[in-house]
């Protein structure tokens, strides 16, 4: 029995930019953490390059302290640098 194979190689589009305010931060680590997140940029699922894996371990930390209650979720102002948060929701 013969075996065929077919593979695509498709044109990949370039990513459209980000419709999002974003800032810009510095992170210090250790060549261990550094490795572990060139090894998750490995896996395709985690960005292009270490500090894209790191934004996105962030995002979805922040995202689980939000669900879990740990930090209040904030309401967008008409200025995207600031946030104010809700009457009901605030700590103090």
């Amino acid at each position: 029995m013969q075996v065929n194979e077919c593979h695509y190689y498709g044109k990949r589009m370039a990513r459209k930019p980000n419709p999002v305010k974003s800032v810009q931060i510095t992170v210090s680590t250790t060549p261990l953490v550094h490795g572990y997140l060139s090894a998750l940029v490995d896996t395709g699922l985690y960005g292009k390059n270490p500090a894209e894996a790191a934004e996105r371990l962030i995002a979805k930390g922040v995202e689980v302290a939000l669900a879990g209650g740990i930090i209040p979720r904030r309401e967008r102002t008409r200025n995207a640098r600031q946030f104010t948060i809700p009457e009901e929701r605030r700590l103090l």
